[in-house]
C-alpha cells in the first residue's frame, strides 16, 4: 500500500524526494519520511500524518544527490513518528524504506536482538535495515549484504536502501511493484510512475527477483545470484498534467470530469466495421472458452460484475468471484476456464493470488488492467489495457467506467467466438451508442444537480442505492463511493432483495437512489422503490428521463437517452458527483480518506 521513491545524480535530491511522495500520497498518508546521503551520514527526517507535515517540519531543505523517500499505510504498528519509514540500524548508517510485509519479522528481531541490534519501532520492516548492517560486517560488502538480507526475508517487499559513505542506492523486490525511471542525469525508483512522471517518461518495470544498484551515473539490474538481467526499456503514455489536480480541488473531481477524455481513449481502435476489435485479440482467441469466471476487489468488483452481467446475457456460463474468496468459491477450474482479472493498478495482491491459483489449475488468464507493464499484465496469459490515464484519488471513479466498457466490448469480442455465445442483437446499435458515450458523459458534468441534491439530503440517517440487472453494480458502486469518502452510512441491494429485510431499516430519514437503465428490469426497481416511498423514504430516480421511475420519484438525476448497456454508467457519474458534493459539504478529507489507500498491494 505505501508509496516509495528513490532519486540519484547530479544535484539536489530532497525536492525530489518530497514531490514523488506527494505524487504517491494516495498510496498512504499515515506518515512519511525521507533520507538523504550527503557524504556527511545518512539524514532522516519523518514524521507520523501527511506529506504537508514532513514538509513544513524540514529545518531547510537536508541536501545530497540521493536519497529515498516513504508515504506509509500502516499495517504493522500505529501511525506514530518512531513507526514512519525510513528505518535505520542501530547505528544510524543503513537507512531503509519498504512497501510490503515480512512475514518472519518476529523470528529475525530476536535473532537480531540476541546479537545486540536495538528496535525503535512496532513495524516489520525495521528489521531490514538490521539485516543489512549485520551482513555488511560479515562480508564487507554491501550489495552482497542486501542480498543476503531479501534472501533471508519471507513475504513481500519492494525495498530501496542508501548507506552512510556510499554513492549507491540498492533496491529489490517482490511481490510488490518497483519501478525504475530513467533520466539523462539522474535515476529514479518509485511504487508508481506518477512519483517521477514529471521528469521522465523512459521506465523498467522491475520483476519478483530484481536487485537493482544505483549509482549517479549507471544502473545495474541483476539476479538473487549476481547474475545480470536485461530489462526492456517502456516510454509511458501519460501527459505528466494528468498527474496533477490542474484547476480543480481535488483529484477526484478533475477524474470525474475527465472522463469523457478517458473513455474516449478506452473506445479508440476498438470498434471497426461494425465490430470490436482488440489489437491482441483477433477473432477466433476464445472459441476454446466454455466458462468466464471474473475475479476483482472493491470498485473493480463492481465492474466485474458490470461486465459478468453481459457475459451470462451472452448466454456463457458465467462467475465474478470476490478475488480474496477465491481459493474456498472458485469450483471447478480447467483448460477451458478463462479468468479474468480486473485490477485498476496491476497489483492487487488479492487479484494476483487468485490468478495465479487458477494457472495452477490450468485456466486461462487475462488481465484487465490500467497499468501497462504492472505484474497483472505480465503474469496473466494476455492483457488489456482500458487507457484511463493515471488516477490520484483514492475513490475510484474514470477507471470505473473505463473497465466496465472495456468488459462490456470484451464480452461481445468472446460471445462472436464461443459457440455457444450469442452476442447481443442489437450489437450495432450498442457499438454505436457507445461512440456517443464520451459526449453523453459531458451533457452530465454540464447539465447535472448532484450538488443542488447533497445539500436536500444532507443529515439523513443513512442512504441507500437500489438497482436490478446492469443497474445493480451500478447501485454497489455509488453506495460504495458514497461511504468511502463521506463517512456515512450507505448501502447498496438488488432491488428485489429490499423488501427481503433492508426494508425494515427505512425511514423519512433514508434516501433512497434508485437505478435505471432503459431495459425492461426497470419496472422491478420501479416496484421497490415505491415500497420504499410508502414507508416514508425520499425516492431519487437516477436514469434516462422517460422512464416510469421518475413518475414515482421525489427528485431526479437524469442522464441522456442511450442503449441500456451504456445508460448505468451515466448513472453511475450522476452518483459519483452526489458522493463528491455530499463529502465536500461535510467537509471530508475526499482525496484521502481515512483508513483508505489506493492501491492494496498486500493481502
Amino acid at each position: 500500500m505505501c508509496g516509495i521513491i528513490a532519486r540519484i545524480g547530479h544535484g539536489d535530491a530532497a525536492d525530489t524526494l518530497i514531490s514523488g511522495l506527494e505524487n504517491l500520497e494516495y498510496r498512504g498518508y499515515d506518515s512519511a519520511g525521507i533520507a538523504v546521503q550527503n557524504g556527511s551520514g545518512v539524514k532522516v527526517h519523518k514524521c507520523s500524518g501527511e506529506v504537508s507535515r514532513l514538509k513544513s517540519n524540514l529545518d531547510g531543505q537536508p541536501h545530497g544527490n540521493m536519497g529515498i523517500g516513504h508515504t506509509r499505510w500502516s499495517t504493522h504498528g500505529p501511525p506514530t513518528d518512531e513507526n514512519a519509514h525510513p528505518h535505520t540500524d542501530t547505528a544510524g548508517d543503513v537507512a531503509v524504506v519498504h512497501n510490503g510485509v515480512i512475514e518472519n519479522y518476529d523470528e529475525l528481531k530476536d535473532e537480531l536482538r540476541a546479537k545486540g541490534h536495538e528496535f525503535e519501532s512496532d513495524t516489520d520492516s525495521e528489521v531490514i535495515p538490521h539485516l543489512i548492517d549485520e551482513y555488511r560486517d560479515e562480508t564487507g560488502d554491501t550489495e552482497q549484504a542486501v542480498r543476503r538480507a531479501v534472501d533471508t526475508l519471507e513475504g513481500s517487499y519492494a525495498i530501496a536502501a542508501i548507506v552512510d559513505g556510499e554513492e549507491a542506492v540498492y533496491a529489490a523486490r517482490k511481490g510488490s511493484p518497483l519501478v525504475l525511471g530513467l533520466d539523462d542525469e539522474e535515476w529514479y525508483l518509485a511504487s508508481d510512475v506518477p512519483a517521477f512522471l514529471e521528469h521522465t517518461d523512459e521506465v523498467i518495470y522491475l520483476e519478483d527477483g530484481d536487485i537493482v544498484v544505483l549509482d549517479p551515473d549507471s544502473y545495474q539490474i541483476s539476479d538473487l545470484d549476481g547474475t545480470p538481467i536485461e530489462r526492456s526499456i517502456d516510454t509511458v503514455d501519460w501527459d505528466p498534467e494528468d498527474a496533477g489536480k490542474g484547476e480543480y480541488d481535488h483529484y477526484m473531481l478533475k477524474e470525474i470530469n475527465n472522463q469523457p477524455a478517458s473513455l474516449a481513449n478506452t473506445i479508440e481502435g476498438r470498434i471497426e466495421d461494425g465490430d470490436v476489435a482488440f489489437e491482441n485479440l483477433p477473432p477466433g482467441s476464445f472459441d476454446d472458452i466454455d466458462t468466464v469466471q471474473f475475479v476483482a476487489c472493491g470498485t473493480s468488483y463492481h465492474a466485474a460484475m458490470y461486465g459478468a452481467q453481459l457475459t451470462r446475457e451472452a448466454g456463457l456460463r458465467t462467475e465474478v468471484l470476490r478475488a480474496s474468496e477465491y481459493e474456498s468459491t472458485s469450483g471447478p477450474v480447467d483448460e477451458n476456464t478463462l479468468v479474468i482479472a480486473v485490477t485498476q493498478s496491476g497489483e492487487t495482491a488479492d487479484t494476483l493470488d487468485a490468478v495465479r491459483q487458477a494457472t495452477e489449475r490450468g485456466a486461462r488468464s487475462l488481465a484487465v488492467t490500467n497499468v501497462v507493464g504492472s505484474t497483472a499484465a505480465r503474469e496473466a496469459d494476455d492483457a488489456i489495457y482500458i487507457r484511463a490515464g493515471p488516477e490520484v484519488g483514492v475513490a475510484a471513479t474514470k477507471t470505473y467506467s473505463s473497465q466496465a466498457v472495456t468488459l462490456a466490448l470484451l464480452t461481445q469480442r468472446i460471445a462472436a467466438d464461443v459457440p455457444e455465445g450469442t452476442p447481443a442483437d442489437d450489437r450495432a446499435g450498442m457499438l454505436e451508442a457507445l461512440e456517443e458515450l464520451p459526449q453523453h458523459v459531458e451533457t452530465v458534468l454540464e447539465t447535472s444537480g448532484a450538488e443542488a441534491l447533497a445539500r436536500d439530503v444532507f443529515d439523513s440517517k443513512s442512504y441507500f442505492f437500489i438497482g436490478h440487472g446492469l443497474g445493480h453494480s451500478v447501485a454497489l458502486e455509488g453506495a460504495l463511493k458514497f461511504k468511502e469518502i463521506t463517512y456515512e452510512h450507505a448501502e447498496g441491494f438488488a432491488a428485489g432483495q429490499l423488501k427481503h429485510g433492508p426494508l425494515a431499516l427505512v425511514t423519512d430519514e433514508t434516501p433512497v437512489f434508485a437505478v435505471s437503465t432503459g431495459s425492461d428490469s426497470d419496472s422491478k426497481t420501479k416496484t421497490n422503490a415505491i415500497e420504499a416511498k410508502s414507508r416514508g423514504a425520499p425516492i431519487v430516480a437516477v436514469g434516462p428521463d422517460d422512464q416510469s421511475l421518475v413518475d414515482v420519484a421525489d427528485a431526479h438525476l437524469s442522464v441522456p437517452d442511450t442503449h441500456p448497456v451504456w445508460a448505468g454508467l451515466l448513472a453511475n457519474v450522476q452518483l459519483q458527483l452526489l458522493s463528491y458534493y455530499a463529502a465536500k459539504q461535510l467537509d471530508r478529507p475526499i482525496d484521502k480518506p481515512r483508513n483508505l489507500a489506493k492501491s492494496v498491494t498486500v493481502e
